[in-house]
């Protein structure tokens, strides 16, 4: 082997190397940032600006207002963990119980139903784009790993309700209570808080006030009663 081609072949092993290394440690780099600091945008809210920009709506960039873990009513986050991810405190990332339903459900004969988890929520829309590609579905499992390693789980739920998208141009649980019910976060009652969960799977067909919402937040509010399941090592807060 010549020198020209042993150096090239080296060359292409050392980029090899400086990709993986900056695949690995980006997530850490990049979770670490978030658990701290909130997002001042996400993939989500780029994608969606795109969106509302080629078809000339107006504002161009989505509604949204980042508001502290004391400006939401509590009920509002119960809502949130009843209609999304009700076994949020028990894993780590993955729901494989409800993995196991969705799959049971197809193999039925039923509907693929969603089972990502409120820590797969948050990975997808601050960092990734939409798609069912294996490669990002790949990616959001790895960086959900770091995630939860770095991240205390209320802040991720923090994350959530601050950067889940809730109507068309509508991010943020504060821009979200403002436009449906003309009242702040902290103030949303039950039937408020369980109608805003209800769209949460598909925020820009349905709207809080219509027929479906009403229907499904009827079924997150019998969740709603209970407290959300967590280890028996986890203190309950008061």
């Amino acid at each position: 082997m010549t020198n020209r081609r042993r150096f090239g072949v080296r060359a292409v092993v050392r980029l090899l190397l400086q990709c993986t290394l900056f695949v690995a440690v980006a997530p850490l780099a990049a979770t670490l940032f978030i658990r701290f600091v909130h997002p001042p945008t996400t993939a989500m809210m780029l994608t969606r600006t795109w969106q509302r920009w080629r078809a000339d709506e107006s504002p161009a960039y989505p509604r949204r207002d980042v508001v502290t873990r004391d400006n939401v009513a509590p009920i509002l986050r119960r809502a949130v963990l009843a209609a999304e991810d009700d076994r949020f405190y028990l894993h780590n990332g993955f729901d494989f119980q409800e993995i196991e339903n969705a799959i049971a459900s197809r193999r039925s004969g039923g509907s693929m139903r969603g089972a990502s988890t409120i820590s797969q929520q948050v990975v997808k829309n601050i960092f990734l784009w939409e798609g069912r590609s294996w490669i990002r579905k790949g990616l959001e499992a790895y960086i959900t790993l770091w995630l939860e390693v770095v991240v205390p789980k209320e802040r991720i739920l923090d994350l959530y309700v601050n950067l889940a998208e809730w109507g068309d141009g509508v991010f943020g649980i504060e821009a979200a209570a403002q436009y449906y019910f003309k009242k702040s976060a902290a103030k949303l009652n039950a039937d408020e808080s369980a109608r805003l969960a209800s769209v949460l799977p598909s925020p820009r067909r349905w709207s809080p006030r219509g027929a479906a919402a009403a229907t499904r937040a009827a079924r997150i509010r019998q969740r709603m009663v209970y407290a959300s399941p967590r280890p028996a090592t986890t203190p309950q807060p008061d």
